[in-house]
């Protein structure tokens, strides 16, 4: 009533070996207020950024993990901030601007400094899905603040994508800026429903690289370009139930890298993803 919503949610992380223990804490605790015949809403509090979530929707294979810019820990999905959310022309045009403490919600509040952070997602063509995703979209986004001690962060990423009911698409090319510290990621990414069946099949390729100055020689994790391919295949079990059976396999610069990486890196899993 009057506009108002509010959301909270919780993240479980993974057991710690050590202690035999998860971590339970807040991901999401905002409130929400969109005017009367208002196309803006306003949110504070612990909030989606206004990238991660966007990708996730048009990707739709969240339950995997999580996207290339998020994985590689340049972005977080939820972060203390302010954000002013809109739309036009039936999502043709759809934006999300805030101001962001900038430390992410699974880390401490830090020092002054801010982040200011904004996407804007334009529908270039249409398609038979709606939405805030549907349709052949081009999508820009750009994060500039300062970190603990005042150190430079920067972050722009920009998205081709296509979202029909049964075939989605997509491209993201994103450069990133920690002090003197020039960063890259890239990701490209498929998925198709077959035709009256639960069969569905998906497919990713990631690429990372830490330090776009540094050409090592040999393997070295921190500067040299990593590539992550992902592919799989998923089953509609019931409506609110899906199933998936994927490989994740990550590659180093230079050849193999160590024994541990290699194990640590080369899965094959079986996902569940319930939603309600």
């Amino acid at each position: 009533a009057g506009g108002i919503s509010t959301r909270v949610t919780v993240d479980v992380d993974g057991r710690k070996a050590d202690a035999n223990q998860l971590t339970f804490r807040l991901k999401y605790a905002y409130v929400g207020w969109t005017p009367e015949g208002s196309a803006l809403t306003y949110h504070f509090g612990l909030l989606p950024t206004p990238i991660l979530g966007f990708i996730e929707d048009t990707w739709g294979y969240r339950m995997q993990g999580t996207v290339a810019i998020d994985r590689n820990k340049y972005l977080s999905s939820s972060d203390f901030g302010f954000a002013v959310a809109g739309a036009w022309d039936d999502q043709a045009i759809n934006v999300d601007v805030g101001v962001y403490n900038g430390e992410t919600y699974s880390n401490a509040p830090g020092d002054n400094r801010k982040d200011v952070a904004g996407r804007v997602s334009v529908r270039l063509a249409k398609t038979d899905q709606g939405g805030r995703t549907g349709g052949l979209r081009a999508t820009g986004f750009v994060s500039y603040g300062k970190s603990n001690g005042g150190e430079t962060r920067q972050r722009m990423l920009g998205m081709l994508s296509y979202h029909a009911k049964a075939l989605r698409l997509g491209a993201e090319y994103a450069v990133t800026k920690d002090d003197e510290t020039k960063g890259r990621v890239m990701s490209a990414w498929g998925t198709y429903d077959l035709t009256d069946s639960p069969i569905g099949v998906m497919a990713r390729v990631d690429q990372s690289d830490r330090d776009t100055d540094l050409d090592p020689v040999g393997v070295d994790l921190d500067s040299g370009t990593q590539t992550r391919l992902i592919a799989g295949v998923s089953y509609q079990l019931a409506p609110m139930v899906r199933l998936l059976l994927d490989a994740d396999i990550v590659s180093a610069e230079n050849g193999p890298a160590s024994n541990s990486f290699e194990a640590a890196n080369r899965s094959l899993y079986f996902h569940t993803e319930i939603k309600f």
